[in-house]
């Protein structure tokens, strides 16, 4: 790709950012979270629970049993 970076990279690097920036948001409840969600397309609000469950499992399942409803939020 003649020094190109690969798109799918670039997107998976930066979900990983924003999983980053979702985990520091969990200890301030689910709320929180969900309106940092809220802020990004529905690919990436996939791909950050991806990710936390990928980095960060425990946090992973916190979040997911204080938000039954959390794939709804993906949608």
């Amino acid at each position: 790709m003649d020094g190109q970076e690969n798109p799918c990279d670039f997107w998976w690097g930066q979900v990983k950012y924003y999983a980053t920036l979702a985990m520091e948001r969990v200890s301030r409840g689910v709320d929180a979270v969900k309106q940092f969600l809220s802020t990004l397309n529905s690919d990436e609000r996939w791909g950050v629970m991806m990710a936390i469950d990928e980095q960060a499992p425990v946090i992973f399942e916190q979040l997911t049993a204080a938000a039954p409803d959390w794939v709804e939020w993906l949608g």
